[in-house]
């Protein structure tokens, strides 16, 4: 199925460990170019490798995501890592770029929570009022963290917040439109990086609810989240997700009780982020071997996103 296709992956990191698993589940080869820590060491072979695959997934740290779109574009297929760039300058220029063929991986777009969020009118949860959300784990606390390109500011100027929040902002951007981040507060915590391993941002929509999320690499793992409509809300409590409504739910003295349960769904956080990622790459390759372009919306929400996030 894929004997047309050569796929080659820039980057071996953390990432790099779980799409290069996915691919390979799917019988599919590639080759891999690891950028060298060296910014004067230049690997010519490798490279001459890389510029014959005609896919590329580009899974290198953010700020070296524009430099090998740009080499690459050209008749190619890419998949890069979220957030495209994370500076604005870069974005400027990200966006004179016309390729229908590129592609960034906000999996949480195929996540199980944005499967509920773009289905809300199936639930008759009607208008979004609020939201609440916190994700966090103990990265920061590790000894590799501090050796890591996220923990670096040079090379992750946001830290925890381009990283992690990036997907949420994104997911909410997709599908509800955001006015603007009224207030972003970044923290370094941890002190023996200059990293961001803490944020905080509250953002309006463009119906003026307001949503909070905070990220954090200093804290025990921790995934909680709600989503209140005008006619009920959807929570999340780490591995259980419920679905209550209607508003109108009234005891015999006519008092509010607890909205019905409407579903319940028990997760498996790290499944669900492997399903999304499993997803988000199948969605690729079947554009890149159809040979189908990518909607010109999808890039624009894309970017959109991006820009929200410098």
């Amino acid at each position: 199925m894929w004997s047309n296709i050569r796929i080659g992956i820039i980057g071996q990191g953390s990432q790099y460990n779980r799409i290069s698993k996915i691919l390979r589940t799917k019988g599919i080869k590639f080759i891999t170019y690891k950028p060298p820590r060296d910014k004067n060491y230049y690997d010519k072979k490798k490279f001459e490798e890389l510029i014959k695959c005609n896919v590329i997934f580009i899974l290198s740290p953010n700020d070296t995501h524009l430099k090998y779109i740009r080499l690459l574009k050209d008749n190619r297929f890419i998949f890069c890592e979220k957030p495209p760039v994370n500076k604005l300058n870069d974005l400027k220029n990200l966006k004179k770029i016309k390729s229908k063929k590129i592609y960034f991986n906000y999996n949480f777009r195929f996540s199980k929570i944005s499967e509920i969020l773009g289905n809300a009118k199936k639930f008759n949860l009607k208008e979004l009022l609020y939201a609440n959300i916190i994700s966090g784990h103990g990265l920061g606390f590790k000894k590799d963290y501090a050796r890591s390109w996220r923990s670096d500011r040079k090379l992750c100027k946001k830290g925890v917040f381009e990283i992690v929040s990036a997907h949420w902002i994104d997911l909410i951007n997709y599908h509800f439109d955001i006015k603007k981040i009224q207030n972003l507060k970044l923290r370094n915590y941890t002190k023996n990086t200059n990293g961001i391993d803490n944020s905080y941002c509250k953002i309006s929509l463009k119906n003026e609810s307001e949503i909070n999320i905070f990220s954090t690499y200093t804290s025990p793992l921790i995934n909680r989240m709600v989503f209140v409509f005008t006619n009920g809300f959807v929570e999340k409590n780490d591995n259980i997700i419920e679905i209550r409504g209607p508003t109108m739910n009234l005891d015999k003295n006519k008092y509010f009780k607890k909205p019905k349960l409407i579903k319940r769904i028990n997760l498996n956080e790290d499944q669900d982020y492997i399903f999304s990622l499993n997803k988000s790459v199948s969605y690729f390759l079947k554009h890149a071997y159809q040979n189908k372009n990518f909607s010109e919306k999808q890039l624009k929400k894309s970017l959109a996103s991006n820009n929200l996030i410098i």
